[in-house]
């Protein structure tokens, strides 16, 4: 005999199959909902995190900007302090030549023919003014003032008669370039 199953197996498997792919269909998309959500969080969260290491970064650089403008006010300090101490250096070296150069002029001066009024110096020039017993002794000073070792050259500016007391004077006029160092 022969046996036939009237029941309907096929819409029952078909129903079966049918609601096993609605389940699969809704998981995925579940699965895929989920998995957007925490990319949305995992996103907001790095970007969360470097807002903070730019913020932090920013003060950062704007303590390091404020170290440099120290920095930089420090060295032009220093600048200003080298320069400062050169000149002192400079000054500190130099402050017994005019008194040393003086020294040294007064000793060559004749005592009994030569009298000086003025002297002046304006940086390596030198000017000399005074009174001599007359033309020879000015022209001899001259030439002791020549020969004198912190003098380069000497130029007579003016000789003139003076008279003082009834005594005729020569009144001279030098002006004597000085070597550098002195």
């Amino acid at each position: 005999m022969i046996k036939i199953n009237l029941l309907p197996y096929r819409e029952k498997e078909k129903k079966e199959n049918l609601s096993r792919q609605i389940t699969i269909i809704v998981g995925s998309f579940v699965i895929f909902i989920l998995c957007l959500v925490w990319l949305q969080i995992w996103m907001t969260s790095e970007v969360d995190s470097l807002t903070s290491r730019v913020d932090s970064a920013k003060q950062r650089l704007s303590v390091l900007d404020q170290k440099v403008g120290d920095l930089e006010k420090f060295k032009k300090l220093k600048a200003e302090l080298q320069l400062k101490m050169a000149v002192i250096n400079k000054l500190e070296q130099n402050r017994l030549a005019p008194v040393k150069t003086l020294d040294d002029l007064a000793l060559l001066v004749p005592q009994k023919n030569i009298w000086l009024e003025k002297i002046s110096q304006n940086g390596a020039q030198m000017s000399i003014q005074g009174i001599g017993r007359d033309n020879i002794a000015v022209a001899d000073f001259m030439k002791t003032i020549e020969n004198f070792a912190a003098v380069q050259s000497v130029d007579l500016i003016s000789s003139k008669k003076k008279e003082v007391a009834g005594i005729t004077l020569q009144e001279f006029n030098f002006s004597c370039r000085l070597k550098k160092g002195f």
